[in-house]
């Protein structure tokens, strides 16, 4: 394991993998939930992809609870077929 002179949950900005681990899911749902929108999109730093803690946590605060409905762009999002 790295040893890191700031810890990732005290830094403004995370890598891809640092964040998904800080939400509790896999790199790869955290790729699924930025490209739906669930999550923030990275700010670019030269090449690298660094991902704001705080907007995070908002996106996180944003998810819905257990038993909600996520809300929907089309007010027939909730109607069932």
């Amino acid at each position: 394991m790295k040893s890191y002179r700031i810890q990732p949950e005290e830094r403004i900005g995370m890598s891809r993998e640092e964040a998904a681990e800080y939400i509790g899911v896999s790199a790869t749902l955290f790729d699924d939930m930025v490209e739906d929108g669930r999550m923030p999109k990275p700010k670019a730093i030269n090449a690298r992809r660094v991902w704001s803690r705080k907007k995070i946590e908002q996106a996180f605060d944003a998810l819905p609870e257990q038993g909600q409905n996520m809300t929907s762009a089309s007010p027939w999002g909730d109607l069932a077929a």
